[in-house]
């Protein structure tokens, strides 16, 4: 697991854990979301007509870029918009940017941390996302009678709706990123969005989940090995090992186990460590291929 800050942080975001099979799993599942920013929304002017006040800027084209008020918020058309800045690429920066492949939306989305990269990737096998819009919009808001700006990092529009991210370490978050982050929060609620500040991953989880998308493409069943496998664990679950061995080539079941793995047709515990031990099931009727 990355080192997401001091000792006694990591502890938290190892435990406490429980089962969670991956063809069942929702992004929410995976992820550790950051709780504290609601003790900040009282230094938020939330008065009777702070929603009309408050703004967002969203951008349509390079030169094309419009301002609604929070209110109206749901009269975006999101699925017309561009990043509202652009991402930068310097020598000396001291974050690692670059672009993240989804299968979902079949294209690159950019990143500009590693921990974001991580995002993207656990969003594309977990969120049941239609699309991905890195940096959507800049937020203005007022707390204390000042202005505030503020660009979450992504809006992730899933099955079950709009999700508003920051991705932000824990043991990184400073007074006036929570100050933001609950402002951000505010703002989605009024349009029935969801909200999450990301600060790391379940243990095993990033792991096993990028072990999963090294055959996330699609893959040629040529040999029927898709159905071994499927038929192999339909009387009940299998260890890894033993599934692939139940195949007629066991090194290419293995290549293949992690796409349907990756397609959600099959399940496997994403809170333990990944390999010839885990556990394999066959995914449910309802969930096979499934996104949550």
């Amino acid at each position: 697991m990355r080192d997401f800050g001091p000792s006694s942080v990591r502890r938290v975001l190892e435990g406490p854990q429980r089962d969670t099979w991956s063809d069942s799993c929702r992004l929410e599942d995976l992820a550790f979301l950051h709780r504290g920013f609601t003790e900040y929304a009282h230094q938020l002017d939330l008065d009777e007509r702070w929603a009309e006040r408050w703004t967002m800027r969203w951008k349509f084209g390079p030169d094309a870029a419009a301002t609604y008020s929070v209110r109206d918020l749901n009269e975006v058309d999101v699925s017309r918009t561009v990043p509202v800045r652009r991402f930068t690429w310097r020598t000396d920066q001291h974050h690692r940017p670059g672009l993240e492949y989804m299968v979902s939306t079949r294209r690159h989305h950019g990143f500009e941390s590693f921990e974001e990269e991580c995002l993207l990737l656990v969003a594309d096998f977990a969120a049941g996302l239609r699309e991905a819009l890195s940096q959507p919009f800049r937020l203005r808001f007022y707390a204390g009678g000042k202005r505030v700006d503020h660009t979450p990092d992504y809006l992730l529009l899933t099955d079950s709706g709009p999700f508003v991210i920051d991705v932000r370490p824990a043991g990184r978050i400073r007074p006036e990123d929570e100050l933001k982050f609950a402002a951000t929060f505010e703002a989605a609620l009024t349009a029935g969005w969801r909200y999450g500040v990301v600060i790391g991953w379940r243990r095993h989880v990033w792991e096993t989940v990028d072990a999963f998308s090294a055959e996330r493409r699609p893959l040629t069943n040529v040999l029927d090995t898709q159905d071994q496998l499927r038929a192999a664990v339909s009387q009940g679950p299998l260890l890894l090992g033993h599934l692939v061995e139940r195949c007629s080539i066991p090194a290419v079941a293995r290549a293949h186990a992690l796409h349907l793995l990756w397609r959600r047709e099959l399940g496997a515990d994403l809170f333990a460590p990944f390999g010839d031990a885990s556990l394999i099931r066959l995914a449910p009727v309802g969930l096979r291929g499934v996104r949550s």
